[in-house]
Protein backbone atom coordinates (compact mmCIF):
# COMPACT_ATOMS: atom_id res chain seq x y z
CA UNK A 1 0.00 0.00 0.00
CA UNK A 2 1.46 3.37 -1.06
CA UNK A 3 2.08 5.45 2.02
CA UNK A 4 0.01 8.21 0.55
CA UNK A 5 -3.02 6.35 0.22
CA UNK A 6 -5.37 7.16 2.96
CA UNK A 7 -9.03 5.34 3.95
CA UNK A 8 -11.61 8.37 3.97
CA UNK A 9 -13.99 7.91 6.31
CA UNK A 10 -17.47 9.46 5.28
CA UNK A 11 -20.17 10.39 7.53
CA UNK A 12 -22.90 8.21 6.05
CA UNK A 13 -22.32 5.44 7.94
CA UNK A 14 -23.07 1.74 7.74
CA UNK A 15 -24.78 1.80 10.53
CA UNK A 16 -27.26 4.50 9.47
CA UNK A 17 -27.27 3.13 6.05
CA UNK A 18 -28.68 -0.82 8.15
CA UNK A 19 -31.12 1.37 10.16
CA UNK A 20 -32.73 3.08 7.12
CA UNK A 21 -33.03 -0.20 5.46
CA UNK A 22 -34.41 -2.15 8.24
CA UNK A 23 -31.86 -5.25 8.11
CA UNK A 24 -28.54 -5.63 9.15
CA UNK A 25 -25.89 -5.58 5.82
CA UNK A 26 -23.95 -9.37 5.56
CA UNK A 27 -21.94 -11.36 3.12
CA UNK A 28 -23.44 -14.75 2.04
CA UNK A 29 -20.59 -16.98 0.75
CA UNK A 30 -22.16 -19.89 -1.33
CA UNK A 31 -19.75 -22.61 -1.87
CA UNK A 32 -20.14 -25.81 -3.85
CA UNK A 33 -19.35 -28.02 -6.87
CA UNK A 34 -20.45 -26.57 -10.25
CA UNK A 35 -24.66 -27.90 -10.97
CA UNK A 36 -24.75 -27.88 -7.02
CA UNK A 37 -26.99 -24.83 -7.31
CA UNK A 38 -25.46 -21.99 -5.88
CA UNK A 39 -26.57 -19.30 -8.44
CA UNK A 40 -30.54 -20.92 -8.74
CA UNK A 41 -30.47 -20.55 -4.91
CA UNK A 42 -28.51 -17.15 -4.06
CA UNK A 43 -31.16 -15.82 -6.95
CA UNK A 44 -33.97 -17.74 -5.44
CA UNK A 45 -32.98 -16.29 -2.24
CA UNK A 46 -32.36 -12.65 -3.16
CA UNK A 47 -36.20 -12.16 -5.44
CA UNK A 48 -37.78 -13.26 -1.94
CA UNK A 49 -35.83 -10.84 0.38
CA UNK A 50 -36.26 -8.80 -2.88
CA UNK A 51 -40.04 -8.85 -1.55
CA UNK A 52 -39.64 -8.34 1.84
CA UNK A 53 -37.79 -4.92 1.12
CA UNK A 54 -34.19 -6.01 1.75
CA UNK A 55 -31.17 -4.52 -0.72
CA UNK A 56 -29.40 -6.84 -1.82
CA UNK A 57 -26.88 -7.82 -4.79
CA UNK A 58 -25.92 -11.15 -6.35
CA UNK A 59 -22.36 -11.80 -7.63
CA UNK A 60 -22.73 -14.94 -9.57
CA UNK A 61 -19.34 -16.28 -10.30
CA UNK A 62 -19.71 -16.60 -14.59
CA UNK A 63 -20.83 -12.99 -14.51
CA UNK A 64 -18.12 -11.30 -12.46
CA UNK A 65 -15.43 -13.33 -14.84
CA UNK A 66 -17.56 -10.87 -17.82
CA UNK A 67 -16.25 -7.86 -16.33
CA UNK A 68 -14.51 -7.38 -12.93
CA UNK A 69 -12.41 -10.74 -13.75
CA UNK A 70 -12.24 -11.20 -17.31
CA UNK A 71 -8.53 -11.14 -17.57
CA UNK A 72 -8.12 -14.08 -14.99
CA UNK A 73 -8.12 -18.00 -15.99
CA UNK A 74 -8.80 -20.67 -13.52
CA UNK A 75 -5.48 -22.00 -12.36
CA UNK A 76 -5.13 -22.36 -8.57
CA UNK A 77 -3.65 -17.70 -8.82
CA UNK A 78 -5.67 -16.76 -10.95
CA UNK A 79 -8.35 -18.67 -8.94
CA UNK A 80 -6.79 -17.24 -5.89
CA UNK A 81 -7.10 -13.71 -7.11
CA UNK A 82 -10.74 -13.88 -8.24
CA UNK A 83 -11.84 -14.53 -4.87
CA UNK A 84 -9.85 -11.80 -3.21
CA UNK A 85 -11.35 -9.45 -5.60
CA UNK A 86 -15.22 -10.68 -4.60
CA UNK A 87 -14.38 -10.27 -1.33
CA UNK A 88 -13.18 -7.06 -1.04
CA UNK A 89 -16.01 -5.61 -3.17
CA UNK A 90 -18.01 -7.63 -1.10
CA UNK A 91 -16.79 -6.06 1.33
CA UNK A 92 -17.34 -2.69 0.24
CA UNK A 93 -21.29 -3.56 -0.83
CA UNK A 94 -21.54 -4.92 3.26
CA UNK A 95 -20.06 -1.31 4.46
CA UNK A 96 -23.00 -0.06 2.15
CA UNK A 97 -25.53 -1.56 4.20
CA UNK A 98 -26.41 -4.39 1.25
CA UNK A 99 -27.08 -7.79 2.23
CA UNK A 100 -24.49 -9.49 -0.41
CA UNK A 101 -25.00 -13.00 -2.44
CA UNK A 102 -21.90 -14.54 -4.14
CA UNK A 103 -22.03 -17.73 -5.79
CA UNK A 104 -18.92 -18.87 -6.52
CA UNK A 105 -17.48 -22.67 -6.76
CA UNK A 106 -14.17 -21.17 -4.83
CA UNK A 107 -13.03 -24.68 -4.28
CA UNK A 108 -9.97 -23.60 -1.86
CA UNK A 109 -10.92 -23.57 1.71
CA UNK A 110 -7.85 -20.89 2.44
CA UNK A 111 -9.24 -18.84 -0.32
CA UNK A 112 -12.42 -18.77 1.76
CA UNK A 113 -10.98 -18.34 4.98
CA UNK A 114 -8.97 -15.19 3.48
CA UNK A 115 -11.76 -13.71 2.81
CA UNK A 116 -13.55 -13.95 6.09
CA UNK A 117 -10.46 -12.69 7.71
CA UNK A 118 -12.01 -9.57 6.05
CA UNK A 119 -15.12 -9.06 7.61
CA UNK A 120 -16.17 -8.86 11.04
CA UNK A 121 -16.75 -12.25 12.95
CA UNK A 122 -20.31 -12.66 12.18
CA UNK A 123 -20.68 -10.67 8.76
CA UNK A 124 -19.81 -13.75 6.71
CA UNK A 125 -21.87 -16.38 6.15
CA UNK A 126 -20.44 -19.47 4.61
CA UNK A 127 -23.70 -21.75 2.80
CA UNK A 128 -22.26 -24.98 1.81
CA UNK A 129 -24.35 -26.12 -0.97
CA UNK A 130 -24.43 -29.78 -0.95
CA UNK A 131 -24.91 -32.02 -3.90
CA UNK A 132 -22.20 -34.74 -4.83
CA UNK A 133 -20.18 -35.01 -7.64
CA UNK A 134 -22.80 -37.65 -9.40
CA UNK A 135 -25.95 -35.34 -9.01
CA UNK A 136 -23.82 -32.46 -10.17
CA UNK A 137 -22.70 -34.36 -12.86
CA UNK A 138 -25.98 -35.75 -13.56
CA UNK A 139 -27.53 -32.05 -13.84
CA UNK A 140 -24.80 -30.47 -16.34
CA UNK A 141 -26.89 -27.33 -17.13
CA UNK A 142 -24.18 -25.72 -18.32
CA UNK A 143 -22.50 -28.93 -20.49
CA UNK A 144 -19.48 -28.74 -18.65
CA UNK A 145 -18.61 -31.98 -17.05
CA UNK A 146 -18.94 -33.36 -20.18
CA UNK A 147 -16.63 -31.03 -21.62
CA UNK A 148 -14.22 -31.66 -18.86
CA UNK A 149 -14.49 -35.27 -19.11
CA UNK A 150 -12.97 -35.08 -22.47
CA UNK A 151 -10.56 -33.32 -21.72
CA UNK A 152 -11.59 -29.88 -22.96
CA UNK A 153 -11.67 -27.92 -20.10
CA UNK A 154 -8.64 -28.22 -17.65
CA UNK A 155 -8.81 -27.26 -14.32
CA UNK A 156 -12.14 -28.21 -13.78
CA UNK A 157 -13.55 -28.45 -10.08
CA UNK A 158 -14.59 -31.73 -9.53
CA UNK A 159 -12.73 -33.56 -11.72
CA UNK A 160 -9.00 -32.73 -12.78
CA UNK A 161 -9.04 -29.94 -10.06
CA UNK A 162 -10.06 -30.40 -5.96
CA UNK A 163 -13.04 -28.96 -4.06
CA UNK A 164 -12.12 -28.70 -0.36
CA UNK A 165 -15.95 -29.15 1.51
CA UNK A 166 -16.04 -26.36 4.24
CA UNK A 167 -15.12 -27.88 7.64
CA UNK A 168 -17.58 -25.26 9.67
CA UNK A 169 -20.17 -23.70 7.39
CA UNK A 170 -22.71 -20.97 8.88
CA UNK A 171 -25.11 -22.39 7.01
CA UNK A 172 -25.78 -25.78 5.11
CA UNK A 173 -27.93 -26.55 2.22
CA UNK A 174 -28.43 -29.90 0.53
CA UNK A 175 -29.81 -29.77 -3.10
CA UNK A 176 -29.61 -32.91 -3.61
CA UNK A 177 -32.58 -33.95 -1.55
CA UNK A 178 -34.61 -31.24 -0.94
CA UNK A 179 -36.47 -28.57 -3.59
CA UNK A 180 -35.10 -25.14 -4.08
CA UNK A 181 -38.30 -23.75 -2.15
CA UNK A 182 -37.94 -25.56 0.94
CA UNK A 183 -34.16 -24.66 0.68
CA UNK A 184 -34.91 -20.89 0.33
CA UNK A 185 -37.57 -21.30 3.16
CA UNK A 186 -34.80 -22.83 4.98
CA UNK A 187 -32.16 -19.85 4.21
CA UNK A 188 -35.06 -17.25 5.05
CA UNK A 189 -35.23 -18.88 8.26
CA UNK A 190 -31.31 -18.81 9.46
CA UNK A 191 -31.92 -15.48 8.19
CA UNK A 192 -33.87 -14.59 11.07
CA UNK A 193 -32.50 -16.61 13.79
CA UNK A 194 -29.48 -15.08 13.06
CA UNK A 195 -31.51 -11.27 13.23
CA UNK A 196 -29.90 -10.06 9.90
CA UNK A 197 -33.74 -9.96 8.71
CA UNK A 198 -36.85 -9.41 10.74
CA UNK A 199 -38.62 -12.29 11.84
CA UNK A 200 -42.05 -12.58 8.97
CA UNK A 201 -45.39 -12.24 11.39
CA UNK A 202 -47.77 -14.50 9.70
Amino acid sequence: MDDNVFWHHATVTRDRREKMNLHRAKLLWFTGLSGSGKSTLAHALEERLHQRGCRTYVFDGDNVRHGLCRDLGFGIEDRTENIRRIGEMSKLFVDAGIIALTAFISPIRKDRDNVRRLFQSDDFIEVYVKASIETCESRDVKGLYKKARAGEIPNFTGISSPYEIPENPEIVIDTENREIEECVDSLLESLESLDVIPTMVV
